[in-house]
C-alpha cells in the first residue's frame, strides 16, 4: 500500500513468480525476487521474498541478512526458526541452539515451535549428538495422534534420527507413521520405507520404451510359416506379379524345362552348371 499504484502492480507480479517457482526452479525465483528487490526494497514482504528465494538457493548468508531485515521492518518473530535454519547452513549449529533456547520461541505459534524443534534437533545431528536429537524430536506434538500440517515432517525427522543412532526397527515404524500422515507428499517416507525392506521400483515405461525404439529384424527361409495375425508392408519396388513370376521360375528350375534348348533336368544342382556340360558336350562333338 505504500508503492504507487503502477510500482506496487510490477512488484506484486515478480512475487506471485517468486512463488509459483520457488518449489520447482529455485533460480528463476531467485532472479524474479531481486527484480523485486531493485523497485522496493522497503517493503517487508519483499525483503522476506528475497530472503525465501535465497534459502532455497543455498544463499544463507545472503537470505539470514534479508530475514533480518524483513524482521525488523515488521516486529515479527515468525521467520525465527528458518533465520536459525540460515545458521545451520552458514556452518553454526551452536548458534542455531542459542536461538532455540531464546525467548522469541515462545512468542511463535505451535507451527512456529514445532519448526524450531525440527532446526534444534538438525543443529543436534550437525554436532554429532544423535541421542540428544531424538530426545529434542520427543514431544507432544509427536505423540498426538492428531494430523497437523507438520506431523509428517516431525516424524520423518524422528524416524530419520533413529535411523542414524541405528535403531531400525523403532525407525521403520516411525517412517510407516510419517507415511500414513503425508497426505500431500511432503516427504519421501514411503521411499525411505521401501529402501529399508528392500524393494526396489522399476520405471517400466522406460523399459517400453526401449523395446519400442529397437530395431528388430526376423529372418525368414520359404518354409517359415506366417501367423496370419502379423500385418506385412507392402514394397513399393515389387509388384504382386513380379513375385509371382519369381516363384513361377522357382518351380520352372525345380521341375525341368527347356530354355533356349537347354533341357534342365530335375534333381540337377543349377542351371548353370547344366549350360556348362552342354557346352563340354558340343565342344566333343565338333573335335570329333
Amino acid at each position: 500500500m505504500s508503492l504507487p499504484k503502477g510500482l506496487a502492480e510490477d512488484v506484486a507480479k515478480n512475487l506471485v513468480m517468486v512463488a509459483r517457482l520457488i518449489d520447482e526452479d529455485p533460480e528463476g525465483a531467485y532472479a524474479y525476487s531481486k527484480i523485486a528487490l531493485r523497485l522496493a526494497s522497503r517493503v517487508a514482504a519483499v525483503r522476506e521474498a528475497a530472503g525465501f528465494a535465497a534459502y532455497a538457493n543455498q544463499k544463507y548468508s545472503e537470505a539470514l541478512a534479508e530475514f533480518r531485515a524483513a524482521r525488523r521492518m515488521t516486529g515479527s518473530v515468525d521467520l525465527w526458526p528458518v533465520m536459525a535454519d540460515c545458521e545451520r547452513g552458514l556452518g553454526r549449529p551452536e548458534k542455531a541452539l542459542d536461538m532455540a533456547g531464546a525467548p522469541e520461541v515462545h512468542k511463535l505459534d505451535k507451527a512456529g515451535q514445532v519448526e524450531m524443534r525440527l532446526v534444534a534437533a538438525g543443529a543436534r545431528r550437525d554436532m554429532d549428538q544423535l541421542d540428544a536429537a531424538i530426545v529434542t524430536l520427543q514431544s507432544p506434538e509427536l505423540a498426538s495422534n492428531t494430523v497437523q500440517p507438520w506431523t509428517a515432517r516431525l516424524r520423518y525427522a524422528y524416524a530419520d534420527a533413529l535411523l542414524a543412532a541405528g535403531r531400525e526397527d523403532e525407525a521403520r515404524e516411525w517412517f510407516v507413521k510419517a507415511v500414513e500422515s503425508d497426505k500431500d507428499d511432503s516427504t519421501d517416507a514411503s521411499d525411505r520405507l521401501a529402501a529399508m525392506d528392500g524393494v526396489e521400483f522399476v520405471d517400466a515405461f522406460v523399459e517400453d520404451e526401449d523395446e519400442d525404439d529397437s530395431d528388430t529384424v526376423v529372418v525368414m527361409d520359404a518354409e517359415t510359416e506366417v501367423d496370419d495375425e502379423v500385418e506385412v508392408e507392402p514394397r513399393d519396388d515389387v509388384s504382386v506379379v513380379d513375385e509371382l513370376d519369381d516363384e513361377d521360375e522357382d518351380d520352372d528350375v525345380e521341375d525341368g524345362i527347356e530354355d533356349d534348348g537347354i533341357e534342365v533336368e530335375a534333381g540337377a544342382e543349377s542351371a548353370e552348371d547344366v549350360v556348362k556340360e552342354d557346352v563340354l558336350l558340343k565342344e566333343d562333338d565338333d573335335k570329333n
